[in-house]
């Protein structure tokens, strides 16, 4: 990931390192000094290179002082045994950036990411837009009335906006929020995510106005007695509930992804299947059969890539992070089941089919 970007002498230094250990830096992009990976490499780090300057020749040093969890820089430039600039950086810093040379894109085959692929490519034209919501409105209304696919796109939107905002929260420019029928929605941005941090916040929050305007439906169901709000609120908590699972390229598959890449050692990968093991003895006990499969193909999956986290971009979560990522995606999936749960206990056979599906 890039470190910092810097002027020297008129152009651009530039700093890169992983976890693993390596190190680059960069003056006018090309490579003037590397380090190589060495998961052992203290906090300390020095880097010592020529260069020309018509004929005469420049003694350079660079000195990094780096942590990684939690994250802070601090980069002072030598020329000639002279100091010639200092700067330090911390996680908010990392966040708000534009690297130099932007990541390359995870090679991954999904449904949802070819749907993606093709709305970026169509993003100029904002019928797309209207014939995806019009596709998506009477697929809806097929399975359903008329009346409760509009209330469904509504949920959808508002999902979907809870990624927008956290995307404009980190600064980030987005391109809007696109309906697929039958699949539900797609909030884009062509700018890329520099930390797990965003990735969590990101992923989480459309689930997270989810969950409230889930809650906003059952008060007024109860304040009303009407069916009608009844169903929405049980069935947007499912659709969102389904975002939540462990599994790529869904909210809760980057949510869990982020947490498990950001520890270190070997214990945090076997923390994490035991966090997820626990999850699936529970489901299993609770009845919910499908949620607790899927939970285990979602761990193997984060399992298989784990070795390879060390060359990700993205900064990793702290200490702090890992933890408040955790607390907050159990609390919210727990505040979905129980939503669920509520609706099924009031004996119409419509409000139970949520629950049944998971326990399928």
């Amino acid at each position: 990931m890039e470190l910092f970007s810097i002027d020297f002498l008129g152009k651009p230094l530039r700093g890169e390192a992983s976890m693993a250990g390596w190190q680059q830096i960069y003056w006018d992009n090309h490579l003037v000094s590397q380090l190589d990976a060495n998961a052992e490499r203290g906090h300390e780090s020095s880097h010592q290179f020529e260069l020309l300057k018509g004929d005469e020749r420049l003694a350079c040093k660079v000195d990094l002082t780096l942590h990684w969890q939690p994250f802070s820089l601090e980069v002072r430039v030598m020329l000639n045994d002279q100091l010639y600039s200092t700067t330090t950086r911390t996680e908010k810093d990392i966040e708000r950036q534009q690297p130099t040379r932007p990541p390359k894109a995870e090679r991954r085959f999904s449904l949802i990411g070819l749907v993606s692929l093709g709305m970026k490519a169509l993003k100029s034209a904002k019928l797309i837009k209207v014939v995806l919501a019009s596709a998506s409105l009477a697929a809806y209304s097929w399975l359903f009335s008329f009346q409760f696919a509009l209330a469904l796109l509504a949920c959808l939107i508002f999902h979907e906006y809870g990624h927008v905002k956290a995307m404009k929260y980190f600064g980030m420019k987005t391109k809007g929020i696109y309906l697929v029928p039958l699949l539900g929605g797609l909030a884009l941005s062509d700018e890329k995510i520099n930390t797990r941090w965003q990735d969590v916040v990101i992923s989480i929050m459309g689930p997270m106005f989810g969950f409230i305007l889930s809650l906003l439906l059952t008060l007024v169901y109860l304040l009303t007695g009407e069916a009608f709000f009844a169903g929405l609120a049980v069935f947007n908590a499912l659709l969102n509930l389904f975002n939540l699972l462990p599994i790529l390229p869904l909210d809760g598959g980057h949510i869990l992804k982020s947490i498990s890449f950001s520890m270190n050692s070997v214990a945090g990968i076997v923390l994490c299947s035991a966090a997820v093991g626990a999850g699936v003895l529970l489901s299993y006990s609770l009845g919910l059969t499908l949620f607790g499969f899927l939970l285990i193909m979602g761990m193997l999956e984060i399992v298989l890539e784990w070795r390879g986290r060390h060359a990700s971009h993205l900064l990793p979560l702290d200490r702090y992070g890992q933890i408040v990522s955790s607390v907050w995606y159990v609390a919210l999936v727990a505040g979905l089941v129980a939503i669920i749960a509520f609706f099924a206990n009031t004996g119409d056979e419509l409000l139970r089919l949520p629950l049944l599906i998971l326990g399928t």
